[in-house]
């Protein structure tokens, strides 16, 4: 009776509901001797008190900052199991009696923080139902709101830093630390080997290839994030620290968050900022004018504009004077086949026989000037009559 009038003031007073309970040592790393509490794992918070019959917590640790929970020591089954609890500003120790109570509370602890069950835990059938029960009550209890999905990126845009030298890419110092937890090694391409100046410079000259850039941290194999958002005072710059542990990445906020690699990271802060910002890509180059090629030697180009081409003039054939000198083409004795005449000789021979037809004009009009006069003449002649008969018809009249 009085333990349940015990548990309902507990629920009371921290309006959580319980997953796991039971006796346990606590210390801090800085501090020698463990002290005995009973704790109550109720939500993402531990509850401890002095004993099983306080109805009001001592102290507590809110889980939700877990970075990671390590194993102090080999499981073993006679000896105490101690895990350390890495939180947002401090470190804490946990000791339970024995190895299966130390497996109960890190399947609970892990569960509850991280949502969803760890793989490889030594735990019972029976025990795992109940693990999946509590899990199934915090995500009723605090769901997480689902977003669409970001579209896959081009691949053309997935380019390296312009930030980033040859060199500096090939050597091992300015390789970025592996995904531990996730199997591909690929990085978001938002990544750059940059400083925090250099982060926040890239985001104040092009805010519009983006508002997200993770970058390494100035502490070894862990991570820098530098976003610009805008708010109605204007653009401010923010840097937050990803913490890499065994069991994922820490996002350390005022309630830490762990997830499983920098791809999930980068999906965090687009959830919460309900995709108003968005992961960093560098501009591409672009080219202002065009370079003429070298022309060749052989080739004179006075103008790039095109000019049209005059039409061919025929200009007249001179004709050479060693042609006189050359012997004339054979003739056909025979007379069987023509021979083509060459122009100059075709002249000549037609200058010859104008002058020949001229002659034969000339003879012919003389020819015919003789004959006119000698028709003449002979019409003449027959015309007067002979002087024997005048002078026998003159005779004739005087005798009668």
């Amino acid at each position: 009776m009085f333990n349940r009038v015990v548990h309902k003031r507990r629920a009371t007073i921290t309006d959580l509901p319980l997953y796991y309970s039971g006796h346990l040592r606590k210390k801090l790393t800085k501090e020698k001797d463990f002290k005995k509490y009973y704790g109550e794992l109720r939500g993402a918070t531990l509850f401890l008190y002095k004993d099983d019959t306080q109805d009001t917590y001592t102290e507590k640790l809110e889980l939700g900052k877990l970075k990671s929970m390590q194993l102090h020591s080999p499981y073993q089954k006679k000896t105490p199991t101690i895990f350390t609890l890495t939180l947002q500003t401090e470190e804490v120790q946990l000791q339970m009696d024995n190895s299966d109570t130390g497996e109960e509370w890190r399947g609970y602890i892990l569960t509850v923080v991280k949502r969803e069950i760890p793989s490889k835990l030594q735990l019972l059938p029976g025990q795992m139902l109940q693990l999946q029960d509590a899990l199934d009550q915090e995500r009723q209890r605090n769901p997480t709101t689902q977003r669409p999905e970001l579209p896959p990126r081009p691949l053309f845009l997935c380019t390296p830093s312009p930030f980033q030298s040859p060199k500096a890419s090939a050597s091992p110092s300015s390789t970025p630390p592996k995904d531990k937890t996730d199997n591909s090694p690929e990085i978001p391409a938002c990544f750059f080997h940059v400083s925090r100046k250099e982060a926040e410079h890239m985001l104040k000259v092009n805010p519009e290839c983006g508002s997200i850039i993770l970058r390494p941290s100035t502490l070894a194999n862990n991570y820098a994030l530098t976003l610009r958002q805008q708010t109605p005072s204007g653009p401010i710059l923010k840097n937050f620290r990803v913490t890499s542990t065994n069991v994922g990445f820490v996002i350390e906020l005022d309630t830490a968050v762990t997830v499983s690699s920098l791809n999930e990271v980068l999906k965090f802060f687009l959830h919460k900022t309900e995709y108003q910002l968005h992961p960093y890509m560098a501009p591409q180059p672009y080219d202002t004018c065009i370079d003429m090629s070298p022309v060749p030697k052989c080739v004179g180009i006075s103008s790039a504009i095109l000019k049209t081409v005059p039409k061919a003039k025929v200009a007249p054939m001179l004709h050479s004077q060693t042609k006189e000198e050359l012997p004339p083409p054979p003739t056909n004795q025979d007379g069987g086949d023509y021979v083509m005449p060459d122009d100059h000789d075709t002249n000549l021979k037609s200058v010859q026989m104008d002058r020949e037809l001229e002659g034969v004009l000339k003879l012919r009009r003389k020819n015919l000037y003789t004959e006119t006069e000698e028709v003449n003449t002979n019409k003449n002649q027959s015309s007067e009559k002979p002087p024997s008969a005048a002078v026998r018809w003159s005779g004739n009249t005087s005798t009668i």
